[in-house]
């Protein structure tokens, strides 16, 4: 495989990332132009995957003092004084199983680890369940802080947090 390059997303990246999240939206949510956006402009860590000038992966977080609503977040706030929030993470179903989400992991703890955060935080569908993201989170030192409901009792997700 061609080198990965792991790179800050630009605006001119907007429309790759909304076809890449449509493409997954059954292990997150959906998201627009106008949503990328707004995200963007809240998070502390928005990169992307590059291969073979396509755009493959992405990973978005946000710092614990930002102003999102949004209920996992807020749930994380009030467990931490400290973290970082990787709010969704996407790999290609083509790419996937080819390691590009873990240097998009291994980049994100190198970040937090520059800047001294202490904690690394998500959150994994558990109903329905989302196994792979599961096994994939553990393999990355993450682990079950908590579990909440969400969307109405129409979704479990299980808390998880790292140390970078």
């Amino acid at each position: 495989m061609a080198e990965v390059i792991i790179r800050d997303v630009q605006e001119s990246d907007y429309n790759d990332i909304v076809d890449l999240n449509a493409s997954e939206v059954q292990y997150t949510n959906v998201m627009d132009i106008d949503r990328v956006n707004y995200l963007d402009s809240l998070s502390t860590y928005h990169k992307i995957a590059v291969l073979n000038g396509r755009v493959v992966a992405f990973l978005l977080a946000m710092k614990d003092h930002c102003l999102y609503q949004n209920d996992n977040f807020n749930w994380l706030f009030s467990q931490y004084e400290e973290f970082l929030y990787i709010d969704r993470i996407v790999v290609g179903r083509s790419f996937q199983g080819h390691k590009i989400g873990s240097l998009l992991y291994e980049d994100i703890f190198h970040y937090a680890r520059a800047e001294k955060i202490p904690v690394i935080t998500c959150e994994i569908n558990i109903v329905p369940p989302n196994e792979f993201s599961l096994a994939f989170h553990a393999k990355h030192g993450f682990r079950e802080v908590g579990t909440q409901w969400i969307v109405n009792g129409q979704k479990q997700v299980s808390m998880q947090a790292a140390k970078p």
